[in-house]
């Protein structure tokens, strides 16, 4: 059982994928297989992004398994603060969920950004 891992972005906004093989690939090795597949991906992909497209090719045509968010089959939040830890929802809850719309629950996948902005109060609008 052999894990593998493919970054994307900078070291203040990144995302991964973990993708699962039966065999194991030397690092230099699994560096060359996934340059491949970028170099043929990269302008045509289809996906949110470039790693999910990479995931999706080495799934299909080497044998990986790519372990994506609709593939987890439970999730829980895990805090020190007794309050904080829960049950969370996964790909398949939110698929199953009904359209009701009078519930204030969030739904549907959501991406976070977080960065540090110094507003400058002297500055004319």
């Amino acid at each position: 059982m052999f894990f593998y891992e493919l970054h994307e972005g900078d070291a203040e906004v990144y995302s991964d994928v973990l993708l699962y093989s039966d065999s194991e690939w030397e690092p230099e090795e699994f560096f060359e297989l996934v340059q491949s597949v970028r170099r043929r991906v990269k302008d045509t992909h289809h996906r949110d992004s470039l790693i999910e497209a990479i995931a999706v090719e080495l799934e299909r045509e080497h044998g990986f398994l790519f372990i994506s968010d609709d593939r987890i089959a439970g999730a829980v939040n895990v805090s020190v603060v007794e309050e904080e830890n829960f049950l969370a929802a996964t790909e398949a809850d939110l698929d199953d969920e009904d359209d009701d719309d009078d519930d204030d629950e969030p739904r549907g996948e959501y991406r976070t950004l977080v960065t540090d902005y110094e507003l400058d109060l002297d500055r004319p609008n």
